[in-house]
Formats: structure tokens, C-alpha cells, sequence
């Protein structure tokens, strides 16, 4: 006896512990296809597979089911063979894509996620299929034996076309079609291997040692066999004694070399070719520019600019052959970056200029095209010549092009004074380039410092600082800037940043500029002698980087709440300082030894206790906070949003929905007191509001029902839900819901009596000769038919309604009747999409009288083409009862389930069903379902634990009656 209440009390904290979760579950996911497919692939080993014609709209819905209510995201691979996402993401159930392009197919996922358990994921690979103009393109061999007067001239029609499914094609001369062998002059075959870029297949027409016969009108027909009814499509070539491959001819020079601002005309002309080639223009690297104009062979360039050089092409095509292509080069005239420098006597270690040694002074530019560069030499204005002192060359083997020299010999005093390079093209068109040069005896190297008092330079984050670097000489030169402590770029993105007056300007400086700079004199506008270089040191400060910046913590009255800042980074370190206040009252305030944070505890007494607690660190540089909003507010409900068939009618205009939520932490904060519940049609302003009472504290996972009523058909409604307690009203949550037939979409079970003014949404066969009725017992004149018929439904009831097939005249014998269910979709089971799930499909019928004809019933699957399998019929006088039939069905796609009476031979014959029920699994003479749920605490545990005790304790089989149906109360106790 006392194993017998261990057991049962484990039992009992093993069912708590099931029960605490309530109806909180983790997320289940099954996509769901509608839109334009033109065939879906339910089973395969690998994916199910959505096909879908180019340029239709893909739509995709992802069901979920879980609690709380999970959150779905989209994604897609680019093909099977990826395995990175995209970008993009959509956040809604339903993935809608109007006019899909072949790139977009591919593998589509759709993730749920709620927080329990893991993210529930499933696929659906998305097959765009089209089919694009075929191409066709003629080639000639010609092949002469050595020693023989032999001569074959063999033309090859090539045939492509770009298509998903794999493309067939057909040949035709003139209205003969051409097959492999009918023709000796003639073969048909796919080349081994396919030219490189081409995504179609291809098949090629062979015309052997061609023939007078063999010149005629030829068509390829391409086909994908009416898939996703795309239709075939043809492309013709006329082959005669004229065709020929093209051939053009430019008229323009090559190369072209313009001034900027110019317009040019480039003129391509065809100059062969049979049919009559199209030409076109095309630029060697990117897109022809957006200003250019192009008029079949004449290509125009308005205001050309340095951006439009390059090579331009002319390409002729009539696909016979290869095409034809010439090309020219544009050259746009430029000058540009004029730069000089300054090398004392290279034969001596001094950077200083001396009277009686070398000096060279050197002038470089860029320059388009670079062989009409020409430079000039000017002192003081007067032109300047080469001599036996006064050397000048054109181009130095030791610098880069664009370079001109001027050395003097033994410096003179006399030659103290301004020297002037002037860079020009010859052709003009653009301005020239010059510089000026003094050579006197105040022109002397650079020399960098750097300022007292500029460095180390201390700033604050966000502040506009300036580095300076003081540089002397004659002339200055330009100074570099980078960083020298590391290898980052500079603030403007470069590694290197040129400054004309020594110095660098940050603004918005940060914290990652804290480093180390040097500045480095250039050899351009200055002397090329060895760099000089200084250091400036950067501090930034900047204040304290503090966590949690905010944080909500939900307390209830009579609790105490600790918060706690801490101090990530902060600069200067020292002398950190802390404030707490509530609001503005300062309630403690301190300094930091060695620790890096600071606590707060406050003991929630009344609502004074409840508010926004800010905590400040404090440094030199300025202030971080952690901000803490301590509420007695409640969290928001989570609504439920897999109710059974939520909606019913009970009038034609109106219907009801069963609102069910949970309370999301209700523990957190004092107890919820009741539910302000809002109501509002969609699109309408004004809110209906009513308050909903709440008896006894909320457990977690507990679902709360309320049944909303007189709602009017068919407009959807906006709920808005806020509890309610000591503190006031907590946080609110809102949600839609729509008119919609009350069926699961995704199919666990399905019940229908037939009560509702939809009949479940059966719906009548337009096929057949006559339709099946609903009627109720109460309402049945059985004065001409008395001997048929039930006198009640399925449950016993005079007003409950059933189905039924009227045989009174006019009704023929071996009419029929057909009833048709809603589309089902079938749950899945395995992780690739394929179903072999088993429902137990049972229903009522009755057959009573003599003339009886049949009863039959049909499963029909849904697919590309849908497929009718008869499961079950029934014939004659069955007597005057109701009789239930279960049948195991297997569905491999969504179905329909359908009822046909068929009439006998007179008027006694009418035939009903009733209580028509669908349930996942196989059928069992004994249902014992075990259900853990919100509305345990109203009903009996007893036969729940006792189910639990024999199923997983065989040995409590030997107990005897009595000792197990003990009392609830006892079992209380032995807990």
C-alpha cells in the first residue's frame, strides 16, 4: 500500500512539472504553396519541389503552430549547391513574389523561432521554368585530300535555346520534317561538348558535301513539351548559294585622338555578308557611355571627357560564321598633376646648394598621349636652352615618363634667379602646365619640428583637433601625414593624407585616433634629399562606456530590486565618480576603488518606490549612464493563435471567435486583477472596450478563454488585450482576427456535425445530376416518404441536421449525387517534405428503405492532375439505425474526401450521413486521449494519473480496486 502512494505522489510531481508549461510548446513550420504553380512535386527523396512559369507570381505561406506565438523569417540559397544566405529577408508568413525571374529560383526557407526548443525549419525548392528564343547559326567546313580532285563543302546548323526543363528540338526543310536517317545527306546530333557561355542546349543539323536540294528555308522548333503551357517556339534560316559570313570596314582612323569637349562619330559599314549582318558598338571594358548615341553602325560621343577613352568595337552578326569585329582606340588629350623637385650636387653629401656645384632641377607631369609632351625652360620669364652648363633633357631612364631635367653645371651667381617649366601637348586643346622654380642662396632643405605645446595633443571625443607640423626652408615642401604607431588609414580612408602649411585637420575625432603621427616631407615642390620627419602624439578622451545602458525590471510590491552599472571603458581611468538618483533626487553617490562597478538595492514599498533610477560615472571627459525603469507594470498577454476551429456562427450574419491567451510572466509582478479587453473593426476609429475579471492568481502556461460574440460577417476585427493590476495597467497586445472558414489548414483533425450554416464548407459537385441536402429530424415531411429516412441524426437528436440525398420524383434511377469536402493539406512528417501520415477517417450513415440504391466514397488527391480512389461503399436496406464507419486513409497529397449516393430503383431510397470526422493516426476501437491543458484545474486528474500509473507501472495491475481509486485528498496528503 505504501509503494502504492510513492508512486502515485511521483506520478503527481511528474504530471506539475508536464502541466507548469502549460500550453507553451515550441514552434512546428510546414509551408504551404498557392499562386501560379504549374506543378508540385509532393514526394521526392530529397525536396519538394514548387514549379512555377517565369513571370507568374510565386506565392508561399509558412504555417506555424507553437506558443508563444513564433516569429518567421524567409530566406533563400542561390541553388542547391550554396549554402550562404542572402541578404534579404522577409518577416512575414507569406512570401510573395510578382514576376519571377529564373534567377529567383532556388531553395526558399522558412525559419520559427519562439525561444523554446530549437527553430523549427522547412523548404521547398522553387524550379522557374521557361524557354527563350531559339538561335540559330550556320558554319562551313571545307576540307580538300591532298592528291585527289576531291571537293566537300559540309554546313552545320547550329540550334540553341536558353530553357528550364531541358529544351527538344525539331528541324524542318521547307514543311518536311527531318529525322535522323531519312535523309543520307543529312544528320542530326549533340555536339560532345557545348562553346563556353552558353546555357542551352544545343542541337546541330548536318548537311554532308552539300547538295542543290539542300538550299531551302530551315526551321528549328524548340519545346519543353507544354510545361507550365509554355508553347513551342521556331526560328527560321534561309540557306542559298549566297550566304556568307560577315565582313565590315571602319572608317575612322586608328587611333583617334581628340581634344576634351569634342564630339566624335565612329562609322562602321558592312561590307559582306549574306543574310544582311546587324552591327553594333561595344567598349572593350564596361558599358558604352550613358551620353552616347548609337544608330546602328554610327556611334556618336558628345563632349567627350578623359572618362570616355578607351577601345571601341564594331561587331557584325548574321549567325553564319563568326562575327565580324574591328576596333579602334580613343585617346582624349590631358594634362595634369604638375609637380617639381629640387637635387643638390648628387656627388657630394650636402642637401644644401653651393655656389661652384651641381644642381638639378626636374618638372614632371602626366600627360595623354604621352608622345605629343613637350616641355619649355624659362629664367626669369626669358627662354631657356640647353648649353654646356645649362643641360636639358626630355625624358630621365631613372624617373617615371613625363619628366624633364635642367641641370646646371658649376652654380654661378649668376644664375640665382626664377626657372619656369612649361608643359604643352602638341596637338592643344588643353591648357598647359607650369612651374616656378627660385634657385638663390635663401633656397634651402626643409626642416620639420614640431610647435611647443602640440604634442601630445588632448582632445575629447567628438571635437575638431589640429595637428601641426612647423616646416622650414625654401621652397616648402608638402608634408605627409600617416600613422606611425600601426598600419590603419588615416581618418579620410588613405593611408597617406598631403597637407601644403604642415597641418592636419580631424574633425569628429574618436576614440580609435588615440595613436601616434608622423609628418614627412615629400620631394615634391621641395628638395629631393632625405625625408625629414617628426612625431605628434594624439590622446582622446572620452567618457566612461557604461552597461546596462537601459534596462526594465518588473517588480511586484513588497520585493527588493538590485541594479547594478559597471564601467566597460573609459578614458582617463581615473578619478571615476558614481551618482544614483530616482528621477532628481539624489539618493547615494561615491568613488570607485578598485572595483569597476557600483550596486543599488531598494526595497519596493509602496508605487513612490517605482520610477526611472539613473546611475551616472563620471571622468574628466564627461558622463555614461545606466539608465534602470523599475515598474510594477504586468507583461502583456500572448495570445494564442492555435485554437481548434476558434470561429463559429450560430446566425447567418454574425459569427463568434474563441479568444484564448496566456499571461507572459505572470509571477513577475503582482497579480493580474482582470483584462481590459478593446474591440474595433478594422478601418473604424472607435473602440469598444469591456473589462474582463480574473478570480485567483494566473499560473504560467495557463490558457484564458473568452468568447467574442456578435461579431459581424464577414469584417475582421482588432483586438487590443491589457491587464490590469495593483500598479495600474500593465503592457497591452493586439492582434487581427479575420472572418475565415473553420478549418484547421493544416490538418490534425476535423469534425463536422453539419450545424453551422456552411455545412464545414462541403460543397456540391457541379458534375453531377443532383444534390445532397441538409435537414434536420423536426423539420422532415415524411408524408410521401415514410418508410425511409432517419427520425434523428447521428447523435440522436430530433434538431440536430444531417445530409441526406432526396429520391422522390424527379430522381431517375442511378443519378447521383456527389458531396465534396474541403482541401485538406496533409501534416508532414519527415524532413523532406514527403508525407506518409495516416488519418482515421469515420463518419455515420444511414440506409433505410427497399429501394436503397449505393453509397460510395472517394479520396481525391490533388496534384497537377487529380486522381479519384474509391474506399469504402455500401449498397441496400441497412435497417432503421445510424451505423459508423472507420476507414484508415494514407493520403500522399492534399484531398478531398467525397460522398456519392447513388438513387435506387424508387422513391423508398433516401440515404444521410452525419458526424463526419478526420484525426491524425490510425483508427482505434477506444480513444484515450491524455491532454495536459489550462482547464486542469477544473477538471478530475484521477483518470489521468491512473492511465500514467498502469501504462508506465505494469505492477500495478495485481492492486485491487479499491486501493487505487483513492481519494484526491489523500493523495494531497501523502504529498
Amino acid at each position: 500500500m505504501d509503494l502504492t502512494f510513492v508512486v502515485l505522489w511521483l506520478l503527481t510531481l511528474f504530471i506539475e512539472g508536464i502541466c507548469s508549461q502549460g500550453v507553451y510548446a515550441p514552434p512546428t513550420v510546414r509551408i504551404i504553396h498557392s499562386g501560379l504553380a504549374c506543378n508540385i512535386e509532393e514526394e521526392r527523396y530529397s525536396e519538394r519541389v514548387y514549379t512555377i512559369k517565369e513571370g507568374e507570381t510565386l506565392e508561399l505561406t509558412c504555417l506555424v503552430t507553437g506558443h508563444p506565438r513564433p516569429q518567421i523569417r524567409w530566406t533563400k540559397t542561390a541553388g542547391s549547391a550554396s549554402d550562404r544566405f542572402q541578404d534579404s529577408s522577409v518577416f512575414n508568413e507569406t512570401l510573395r513574389i510578382t514576376n519571377i525571374q529564373r534567377h529567383q529560383g532556388g531553395r526558399y526557407y522558412c525559419k520559427a523561432e519562439n525561444g523554446l526548443g530549437s527553430p523549427a525549419i522547412k523548404s521547398i525548392r522553387v524550379d522557374v521554368y521557361y524557354l527563350d528564343d531559339p538561335i540559330v547559326t550556320v558554319h562551313q567546313s571545307i576540307g580538300e585530300a591532298k592528291e585527289q580532285f576531291y571537293y566537300e563543302r559540309t554546313v552545320f546548323l547550329r540550334c540553341i535555346a536558353n530553357s528550364n526543363p531541358p529544351v527538344r528540338y525539331s528541324w524542318k526543310r521547307g514543311e518536311e520534317i527531318l529525322l535522323q536517317g531519312s535523309d543520307k545527306g543529312v544528320e542530326i546530333y549533340e555536339p560532345f561538348f557545348t562553346q563556353v557561355g552558353n546555357k542551352g542546349e544545343t542541337k546541330i543539323l548536318k548537311l554532308k558535301n552539300l547538295r542543290p536540294q539542300d538550299y531551302a528555308n530551315y526551321s528549328c522548333i524548340a519545346s519543353v513539351r507544354n510545361v507550365c503551357n509554355i508553347p513551342d517556339k521556331m526560328v527560321s534560316f534561309k540557306l542559298s548559294n549566297r550566304t556568307a559570313s560577315p565582313s565590315i570596314k571602319l572608317l575612322v582612323e586608328d587611333p583617334i585622338v581628340v581634344n576634351p569637349g569634342e564630339t566624335i562619330t565612329l562609322v562602321c559599314v558592312t561590307t559582306g555578308g549574306e543574310p544582311a549582318p546587324t552591327l553594333t558598338w561595344v567598349r572593350s571594358v564596361g558599358n558604352l557611355p550613358e551620353k552616347a548615341v548609337l544608330n546602328s553602325g554610327t556611334l556618336t560621343i558628345p563632349s567627350i571627357s578623359s572618362e570616355d577613352a578607351g577601345t571601341y568595337s564594331c561587331v557584325a552578326n548574321n549567325n553564319v560564321g563568326n562575327p565580324a569585329k574591328k576596333s579602334t582606340s580613343i585617346i582624349v588629350r590631358a594634362l595634369k598633376k604638375g609637380r617639381y623637385w629640387i637635387t643638390p650636387d648628387p656627388y657630394h653629401k650636402d642637401d644644401n646648394i653651393q655656389i661652384g656645384r651641381e644642381v638639378k632641377i626636374s618638372c614632371q607631369v602626366e600627360a595623354v598621349p604621352s608622345e605629343e609632351l613637350t616641355f619649355s625652360w624659362f629664367k626669369n620669364g626669358r627662354p631657356l636652352r640647353s648649353s654646356e652648363r645649362m643641360v636639358i633633357t626630355q625624358t630621365d631612364p631613372d624617373v617615371s615618363p613625363g619628366t624633364t631635367n635642367l641641370d646646371i653645371i658649376d652654380l654661378k651667381f649668376t644664375d640665382f634667379g626664377t626657372y619656369t617649366c612649361v608643359a604643352s601637348l602638341k596637338g592643344g586643346g588643353v591648357p598647359d602646365i607650369s612651374n616656378d622654380v627660385n634657385i638663390s642662396s635663401s633656397t634651402v632643405p626643409p626642416n620639420l619640428t614640431v610647435p611647443k605645446g602640440k604634442s601630445p595633443m588632448v582632445a575629447r571625443e567628438g571635437d575638431t583637433i589640429e595637428l601641426q607640423c612647423q616646416v622650414s626652408g625654401k621652397p616648402k615642401p608638402i608634408i605627409m601625414w600617416s600613422r606611425a604607431d600601426k598600419e590603419v588609414p588615416m581618418p579620410d580612408g588613405s593611408m597617406q593624407m598631403e597637407s601644403y602649411d604642415g597641418i592636419l585637420r580631424i574633425v569628429n575625432v574618436s576614440r580609435d585616433m588615440t595613436g601616434t603621427y608622423r609628418c614627412q616631407t615629400s620631394q615634391y615642390n621641395g628638395f629631393n634629399v632625405k625625408p625629414r620627419e617628426a612625431l605628434v602624439q594624439l590622446i582622446v578622451q572620452y567618457p566612461p562606456a557604461v552597461e546596462p545602458t537601459f534596462q526594465e525590471i518588473r517588480q511586484g510590491l513588497g520585493t527588493s530590486v538590485t541594479m547594478n552599472c559597471r564601467v566597460l571603458r573609459a578614458y582617463p581611468t581615473r578619478v571615476l565618480t558614481y551618482e544614483w538618483r530616482l528621477g532628481s533626487k539624489l539618493l547615494e553617490k561615491g568613488q570607485f576603488d578598485s572595483q569597476d562597478y557600483t550596486e543599488l538595492t531598494v526595497n519596493i514599498h509602496s508605487k513612490e518606490n517605482y520610477g526611472i533610477y539613473n546611475c551616472s560615472i563620471i571622468n574628466e571627459a564627461g558622463s555614461g549612464w545606466c539608465i534602470f525603469l523599475v515598474t510594477g507594470k504586468a507583461y502583456p498577454p500572448e495570445f494564442y493563435y492555435d485554437t481548434y476551429n476558434p470561429l463559429w456562427q450560430s446566425k447567418a450574419s454574425v459569427y463568434s471567435y474563441s479568444l484564448q491567451w496566456t499571461q507572459m510572466n505572470p509571477d513577475a509582478v503582482d497579480r493580474i486583477l482582470a483584462y481590459r479587453l478593446g474591440l474595433k473593426q478594422a478601418g473604424q476609429q472607435r473602440w469598444w472596450e469591456t473589462e474582463i475579471s480574473v478570480d485567483g492568481p494566473i499560473r504560467r502556461g495557463e490558457l484564458i478563454t473568452n468568447n467574442l460574440t456578435k461579431l459581424v460577417k464577414p469584417e475582421p476585427y482588432e483586438i487590443r488585450l491589457t491587464p490590469i493590476n495593483r500598479f495600474g495597467e500593465g503592457d497591452s497586445a493586439i492582434r487581427i482576427i479575420k472572418y475565415s472558414a473553420p478549418i484547421n489548414p493544416h490538418l490534425r483533425e476535423f469534425h463536422c456535425g453539419f450545424e453551422d450554416g456552411n455545412i464545414c464548407l462541403f460543397t456540391q459537385d457541379d458534375t453531377d445530376i443532383f444534390d445532397w441536402t441538409k435537414q434536420s429530424a423536426s423539420t422532415r415531411d415524411t408524408r410521401y416518404t415514410p418508410n425511409t429516412g432517419p427520425t434523428t441524426d447521428a447523435a440522436g437528436s430530433k434538431q440536430g441536421f444531417y445530409m441526406y440525398i432526396e429520391t422522390s420524383r424527379p430522381r431517375l434511377e442511378g443519378e447521383k449525387a456527389r458531396l465534396l469536402s474541403p482541401v485538406f493539406n496533409i501534416a508532414q512528417k519527415n524532413p523532406y517534405g514527403s508525407s506518409n501520415t495516416a488519418y482515421c477517417f469515420s463518419f455515420f450513415y444511414h440506409m433505410y428503405g427497399r429501394h436503397i440504391g449505393s453509397l460510395n466514397i472517394f479520396l481525391r488527391l490533388k496534384g497537377q492532375t487529380s486522381t479519384e480512389i474509391q474506399i469504402w461503399s455500401a449498397s441496400g436496406n441497412k435497417g432503421e439505425q445510424w451505423h459508423q464507419a472507420r476507414i484508415n486513409i494514407h493520403p500522399t497529397a492534399s484531398f478531398q474526401i467525397i460522398f456519392e449516393g447513388v438513387r435506387g430503383p424508387g422513391i423508398e431510397g433516401d440515404i444521410a450521413v452525419d458526424d463526419v470526422s478526420i484525426v491524425e493516426g490510425e483508427c482505434t476501437k477506444v480513444d484515450q486521449p491524455v491532454t495536459c491543458s489550462s482547464t486542469f484545474r477544473s477538471q478530475s486528474v484521477w483518470d489521468y494519473i491512473t492511465y500514467m500509473a498502469v501504462s508506465s507501472f505494469p505492477f500495478l495491475f495485481f492492486f485491487k480496486s479499491s486501493e487505487v481509486t483513492i481519494s484526491w485528498q489523500r493523495l494531497q496528503k501523502v504529498h
